[in-house]
């Protein structure tokens, strides 16, 4: 089974877009869950997880931060080698946690952040998320995407190792927008960073790379 937990992420609600638009063998094995926490509190759903997906944030658009109850269950999927796709800005999906914001890879990073970085900044802009120059497998299925207007989240904090598997450039300067890291524990997480606007989030060539991304990681 495939956990997919979502804020509303101020109205936009890119994860319910998403999980819309992906394949129906794909939305089968997902649940799927907006603004709701009680189950990722309780643990349960850790027990058969085959890959967690997050489109999230803690504490905000009016929703309560994730407690110590799911502090616990993430912590226990992740030590035996669960594989995590975070999509969006969800790399500070537990941004309170000190051990989850080590080994997130590319971290997004708040105000008054616990270890005292500075703020990551999303400027507005169409782009063009392109594949880079790697050897990795995924360079070969991955998909260029044009997107409009939209928030670009740049200047995130590497916290741990990482290979980037797309870009763009804004104002110049080129940032990673999907890249890979592996945790302590040898799972993999992938950060998938495009997407805000409806418009964007249902975009057919991000769709397809998210699901590019999400059957890497249950294979």
């Amino acid at each position: 089974m495939i956990y997919f937990f979502s804020d509303s992420h101020y109205t936009q609600e890119p994860g319910k877009h998403i999980y819309g638009k992906l394949s129906a063998d794909l939305r089968e094995r997902i649940r799927f869950f907006q603004d709701d926490w009680a189950l990722l509190e309780s643990g349960e759903w850790e027990k058969d997880c085959e890959l967690l997906i997050l489109n999230m944030i803690a504490g905000t658009c009016g929703q309560p931060k994730p407690g110590p109850g799911a502090e616990r269950a993430v912590r226990r999927y992740c030590e035996r080698g669960g594989n995590i796709l975070l999509l969006h800005g969800s790399s500070a999906a537990f941004w309170e946690w000190k051990w989850w914001r080590e080994i997130v890879g590319l971290r997004w990073t708040r105000p008054n952040d616990p270890d005292g970085q500075i703020a990551s900044t999303h400027p507005h802009a169409p782009c063009t998320v392109k594949v880079t120059k790697t050897r990795h497998p995924l360079a070969a299925k991955l998909r260029e995407i044009e997107l409009p207007n939209d928030e670009i989240y740049t200047a995130l904090e590497e916290t741990a190792p990482i290979m980037t598997l797309m870009a763009t450039t804004v104002n110049g300067e080129t940032w990673p927008q999907c890249c890979e890291t592996v945790s302590p524990w040898r799972g993999l997480i992938v950060s998938f960073i495009p997407g805000h606007l409806p418009v964007c989030t249902e975009n057919p060539d991000l769709i397809y790379d998210v699901e590019v991304l999400i059957r890497y990681l249950l294979a």
